[in-house]
C-alpha cells in the first residue's frame, strides 16, 4: 500500500517509531507525490483517556484510544477508532505506548485487508524476556499464552512457541549468579564476505596485520583475566565468534585457542564453543587443536546444502565438503554440533529447505539453529537490492519454509530452547535454536536472555554487564574497525574496566540507576 504523506499528532521519539514499525510491518510505503498511491494522506492521533473504575467495567489503569484519518485521492475521508486499556502490573507509559501500537495494528487489520503478522505488535529481540517477567510474577503457561495473545495480538503458534521455551530455560539461567561470567572471544576475519552479511567482519588480512592483531588480542586476553582474578568471578562458559575464527591460518588458531584455554579454561567449564563455521576454513590440525584443547561444542554452518545458493550468496564450498567437515569432527569426539540453516535465501524455495533439512538431519546433528533472512545495512545483498532487482522468496514462501525446517527438527526429536528476533526479517519470522534434550547451548541461553555478564574480547566483540542491583545491563564495546581496535586497545581496556568497577568494585555504594 502507498500513501502520499503521513502526520502523527504527538513528535515523541517513541510514537513516531511505533508509527514506523507498524507502517513496515504492512509494507505501508510513505511514497510522497504519486499517481497510484492509494491514499492521499494518513494522520494518526493518539490520546489518553480517563481511566475507568471496576463498576463502569475498568481495572483503574490507563486507557487509550487511536483515530486514523485517512484521505482518499478523491478528496472524501474515512475515520478509525481502536481504544483499549492497560494492565495492573504495566507502568503508565509503557502501557501508553502498548496500547498505541495496538490499537494502530488492529486499525489497519480490521479496515485495510491486511493480513496478521505471527507474531502480532512484538518487536523486540528478545520476546521470551516478557515471558520470563510474568512467569516470576506467579503466571502459568496457560495464563501467559492468552495474554501474550490479548496484549499484544501475537500469534496462538508464536505464543505456543515462546512460552513453554522459555519455561524450560529456567534451570539453566538458574546455574547463573551476580559472579558467573561467560567469555566471548571475537576473531573478525572471513575468507570471504557472505551476500547477506553485515557483520563486522574482515576478510583474512596479510601476516603482519595478523601479528599485530594477535599482540593486541594478547593484552585484551590478559585484562580479562586479571578482571577475573579481581572481582572473583567464575566462568561457566567460554564462546569464540566473529566472524569466522577458523579463517585464521592453522598456526595462529592453534595460539589463538591455546591462549583462550590456559586464562579460562577449567575443569568446571559448562561449555566451551567454537564457531567453524564453512569447511574452506577448515582442516585437519583445527580439528586436532579443539580436541586438544577441550572443546565441547562446534557450530557447523552451511546455510543451506543447495550448490546454486551456496554459489549465489559467495559460500566457496560444496555441500559434500560440508558433509566432510561434520564427519570430520565427529571422528574427533566433539561432544556436540551445531549447524545453521537460513530461510528465505535469494531463489530458494520450500522444496529446496526441505531437501536441505533432509541432508542435514541424515548427519545426526544434536543442535540446528534455524535463521529467517534478515536484509541489513552493510550487507551485499541490501546494497545489491537498492541498485538492482533481487528475486527474493515471499514471506508466505519463506513462512512455508519455517514450517518445513520445523517439522524436521521436530522429527529428529529436537526442541526449541532460545529465540531472538532481528528487524526486516524474511516472513516476520525469527531466528530459533532447537536441539536434541540434554544438548542446550548454555552460551545461547544465557545472552539471549540477558541473565548474565558477559566479557568481551578481540574485534567487535561486546562486554555486557548485569546489574544485579538495578536490574538491568550495562555494555562496553571494542571498536568494531579492525583498526581503531588494534590502534586504540588501551581505551578500549580502560572502557571495560571502568564498567566492572562501576558494578562490582564498591557493593556498598549504593543504587545507580541504569
Amino acid at each position: 500500500m502507498k500513501i502520499e504523506t503521513l502526520t502523527i499528532n504527538d513528535h515523541q521519539e517513541v510514537v513516531v517509531k511505533i508509527t514506523k514499525e507498524v507502517l513496515n510491518l504492512f509494507k505501508i510505503e510513505v511514497a510522497g507525490p504519486c499517481f497510484d498511491a492509494d491514499f492521499a494522506q494518513l494522520s494518526v492521533v493518539h490520546r489518553k483517556l480517563p481511566p475507568l473504575a471496576k463498576a463502569q467495567g475498568g481495572n483503574g489503569c490507563v486507557r487509550a484510544e487511536t483515530l486514523l484519518y485517512a484521505y482518499h485521492p478523491d478528496g472524501t475521508e474515512s475515520c478509525y477508532r481502536e481504544a483499549g486499556q492497560g494492565a495492573p502490573d504495566e507502568r503508565e507509559s509503557a502501557a501508553y505506548h502498548r496500547l498505541f501500537k495496538r490499537n494502530l495494528y488492529r486499525i489497519f487489520l480490521q479496515h485495510f485487508a491486511m493480513l496478521p503478522a505471527p507474531w502480532g505488535i512484538l518487536h523486540g529481540v528478545r520476546p521470551t524476556k516478557i515471558v520470563h517477567r510474568w512467569r516470576q510474577g506467579g503466571m502459568d503457561v496457560a495464563g501467559i499464552i492468552e495474554r501474550l495473545m490479548d496484549d499484544y495480538d501475537c500469534g496462538r503458534e508464536k505464543a505456543e512457541l515462546i512460552t513453554p521455551m522459555a519455561f524450560r530455560q529456567v534451570p539453566f539461567l538458574e546455574t547463573s549468579d551476580e559472579k558467573t561470567v561467560s567469555i566471548y572471544v571475537g576473531i573478525p576475519f572471513c575468507l570471504t564476505r557472505c551476500l547477506y552479511c553485515s557483520f563486522p567482519s574482515n576478510i583474512l588480512p596479510g601476516e603482519k596485520t595478523l601479528r599485530k592483531f594477535m599482540e593486541v588480542f594478547a593484552k585484551d586476553l590478559a585484562a580479562v583475566q586479571q578482571a577475573i582474578a579481581k572481582y572473583g568471578f567464575r566462568v561457566q562458559n567460554i564462546y569464540v565468534g566473529g566472524g569466522t575464527p577458523t579463517s585464521l591460518p592453522d598456526a595462529y588458531f592453534d595460539e589463538m585457542l591455546q591462549s583462550v584455554c590456559d586464562a579460562f579454561w577449567n575443569e568446571d567449564i559448562a561449555e566451551f564453543t567454537v564457531e567453524a563455521g564453512r569447511p574452506d576454513s577448515m582442516s585437519a590440525a583445527k580439528v586436532e587443536t579443539m580436541k586438544r584443547l577441550h572443546v565441547t561444542r562446534v557450530s557447523v554452518n552451511p546455510q543451506s546444502m543447495q550448490q546454486k545458493t551456496l554459489d549465489r550468496i559467495g559460500r566457496r564450498h560444496t555441500p559434500e565438503q560440508v558433509e566432510e567437515m561434520f564427519h570430520a569432527l565427529q571422528v574427533a569426539g566433539i561432544p556436540h554440533i551445531n549447524m545453521d540453516v537460513i530461510l528465505g535465501l535469494p531463489g530458494e524455495t520450500a522444496d529446496d529447505v526441505r531437501d536441505t533439512m533432509e541432508k542435514i538431519t541424515a548427519l545426526g546433528p544434536d543442535d540446528i539453529t534455524l535463521h529467517a533472512l534478515a536484509i541489513k545495512r552493510g550487507s551485499r545483498l541490501q546494497k545489491m537490492m537498492e541498485e538492482q532487482h533481487v528475486e527474493l522468496p515471499s514471506d508466505e514462501e519463506t513462512r512455508k519454509m519455517s514450517e518445513v525446517a520445523l517439522a524436521a527438527v521436530k522429527k529428529e526429536g529436537m526442541r526449541p530452547y532460545y529465540l531472538y528476533r532481528q528487524g526486516y526479517q524474511s516472513g516476520d519470522l525469527e531466528n530459533i535454536g532447537c536441539c536434541k534434550p540434554g544438548a542446550e547451548g548454555m552460551y545461547n541461553i544465557q545472552i539471549m536472555e540477558e541473565h548474565q555478564t558477559i566479557l568481551g574480547i578481540g574485534g567487535a566483540a561486546a562486554t555486557k554487564v548485569v546489574d544485579w542491583r538495578n536490574h538491568c545491563l550495562r555494555s562496553a564495546f571494542n571498536a568494531k574497525d579492525l583498526k581503531t581496535y588494534l590502534r586504540d586497545i588501551d581505551l578500549y581496556i580502560e572502557k571495560r574496566a571502568n564498567l566492572l568497577e562501576r558494578i562490582y568494585g564498591n557493593e556498598n555504594e549504593g543504587d545507580k540507576p541504569c
